[in-house]
């Protein structure tokens, strides 16, 4: 990407978050962007293609606590990673950064994280965009189900075993587990250099990942399995805008849960795509993006305070 980029690092809870700022307001109605990457554990990498929004406004990327330049080499104890704890440290970036008000973008386990920190009622949250997020886990693990059943018998056998024996970290199985991602998780070959290098940040430091949510983007174990916000959604006052691909992990069904949970929301499926629509079809990720963003700052209702970022 060509935009110029700050960097810089924050303290919260004893230890210090990387952040990554591009981008300026192209006009005062141009709010900021914070993206909120996956995972939980992986790093802002796989956000990167959103760069190209910061022609029109600042635009924010940060590696969660824990992950990437984010990462704790202090003692401490796995259990210190939680939800709370990611939606403490969104406050924690946006009163750092003065993002007074802006719109939140998230992905995977960062639709998740926004959609838990938008139910907590922020002040200034402009809208909130949630790409290939489950609100409900235990739901969408019946979903993984049906989409394991459709892999090949031998396949599923394999994963299986090695789920069963808890070898889920051999080469056989993450070899195997490819089948899987390569219909469900990025449908583009071979994967963009972005992608690679997210999850090769996450294999050199996978302890949030196999914390909280288990070996494989389908084998979901950690405490994670329990998350079920669908509840709770109602609260969610910011305009929302929900989209996944058409052969997503997290399914069509699995996401509709949160739109017909959140008042108001939109709801788009990405013909094509899987989980990496930001990978498959970029142009429509994007553009269906932008457009969110330039509809809702031109619907603010007249008195609202209209501040540069």
């Amino acid at each position: 990407m060509s935009n110029q980029a700050d960097e810089g690092r924050i303290d919260f809870a004893g230890h210090k978050t990387w952040y990554r700022t591009v981008g300026k307001a192209a006009s005062p109605d141009a709010l900021p962007l914070l993206c909120l990457h996956g995972g939980p554990g992986a790093t802002w990498h796989h956000m990167e293609p959103y760069e190209a929004l910061a022609d029109e406004r600042r635009v924010i990327f940060y590696d969660q606590l824990g992950c990437g330049n984010s990462a704790v080499s202090e003692p401490h104890e796995a259990s210190m990673w939680t939800t709370d704890l990611y939606i403490r440290e969104v406050e924690a970036i946006r009163q750092a950064l003065g993002l007074d008000r802006c719109h939140v973008l998230g992905h995977s386990w960062g639709g998740m994280l926004g959609m838990a920190y938008a139910i907590t009622g922020p002040q200034g949250l402009a809208s909130l965009i949630a790409e290939s997020s489950p609100p409900s886990v235990p739901f969408w693990l019946t979903e993984l189900d049906v989409l394991r059943s459709q892999l090949p018998a031998d396949v599923e056998a394999t994963l299986r075993r090695h789920e069963a024996a808890g070898t889920a970290d051999s080469d056989e199985y993450q070899s195997t587990m490819m089948a899987f991602y390569d219909r469900h998780v990025c449908r583009v070959k071979p994967w963009p250099e972005w992608l690679q290098r997210t999850f090769d940040r996450l294999a050199a430091n996978p302890e949030v990942y196999y914390t909280m949510n288990g070996p494989s983007e389908f084998h979901v174990i950690g405490p994670l399995k329990d998350f079920d916000i669908t509840g709770d959604l109602g609260s969610i006052a910011a305009p929302t805008l929900l989209f996944c691909g058409e052969f997503d992990e997290v399914t069509p069904a699995t996401v509709r849960q949160a739109h017909r949970a959140i008042p108001g929301s939109r709801f788009v499926v990405m013909a094509g795509c899987s989980h990496m629509s930001q990978a498959e079809r970029p142009d429509l990720a994007i553009g269906l993006i932008r457009g969110w963003l330039a509809g809702v700052e031109a619907a603010r209702p007249l008195g609202e305070p209209k501040k540069p970022s």
